[in-house]
């Protein structure tokens, strides 16, 4: 179901990106902001791994730097049948983890010192697996696509904001047709953006869920994971984890989740709604 979401969500935003040029610059205007929108996440699809993973000081280990890690994501990846990921581990007592790499084969799995010391055996295991489960779903590709796709809304809506302020757009098509070309645009300018971060907001918390599934049948245990989601969520209140908004969504639970501006824009879905549904698995 999680994948049918995603698909139908994707239609929704590429139809978008098409309405869009059309009130733009037809076409030619789509095709125009979706290159460039696409050049400027080409960078990110190859090399966003070692650019997030270097903004939070992350330091690769082997099996002598932490024996449990090490062994439970070799455990994993033999019951899904991954190759092995690159292992970091982030220095800051803040619970959290993600995962990155642009397929299965590039793929870099980083979690927190806090979350190491904090969760037992069981715990560690359900939030390795989610994180593996994004591996093997290729979420990064899914959500470098969207991001495409919604950048290239943004920057239509951007050029129609400049052109509604200079009346570069559509002057002469609004003497015959009263402003409906002008109106057209202010809604391109104003909606399309909005419409667009809400679709990716929700193609996001689709594949969380979808994460949380395949990690729960991954390690074989749903309520490994649900108890790791009920202390992280607690946890990302106390000592939330010094994120920045862009990578925001890569984390098992939200690290803006103790700013309250920034919860409004999840990412993520309601944690108790995951716990939920893990727990009905169980």
């Amino acid at each position: 179901m999680n994948y049918f979401k995603t698909g139908v969500l994707l239609v929704a935003l590429t139809l978008l990106l098409v309405w869009a040029g059309s009130i733009f610059g037809g076409r030619q205007g789509a095709i125009f902001a979706f290159a460039i929108a696409m050049g400027m996440n080409f960078f990110s699809y190859w090399y966003s791994d070692k650019v997030v993973l270097r903004i939070y000081k992350a330091r690769q280990i082997t099996q002598q730097d932490s024996p449990e890690y090490y062994a439970l994501v070799r455990e994993l990846i033999a019951n899904a049948n991954l190759p092995m990921p690159n292992l970091y581990i982030i220095p800051t007592q803040a619970m959290n983890a993600f995962a990155t790499g642009r397929n299965p084969n590039h793929a870099a799995v980083a979690v927190t010192e806090g979350l190491l010391k904090s969760l037992t055996h069981e715990e560690l295991k359900g939030v390795l697996a989610h994180e593996l489960s994004h591996v093997k779903n290729r979420d990064i590709l899914i959500s470098t696509i969207v991001a495409t796709i919604a950048g290239a809304i943004t920057m239509l809506a951007n050029m129609a904001q400049w052109s509604a302020m200079f009346g570069g757009f559509g002057s002469h098509d609004d003497e015959d047709s009263g402003g409906g070309g002008m109106i057209a645009l202010l809604v391109l300018a104003i909606v399309a953006p909005i419409a667009a971060l809400l679709i990716q907001m929700a193609i996001s918390r689709s594949r969380e869920y979808a994460a949380d599934k395949g990690g729960a049948i991954m390690a074989h245990n749903p309520s490994g994971l649900a108890s790791a989601l009920e202390k992280l969520h607690q946890a990302a209140r106390v000592r939330p984890l010094d994120a920045g908004t862009s990578s925001a969504h890569l984390f098992i639970v939200n690290p803006l989740s103790g700013r309250s501006f920034a919860s409004l824009f999840s990412t993520h879905p309601p944690v108790e709604e995951r716990i939920k549904r893990l727990r009905s698995m169980a």
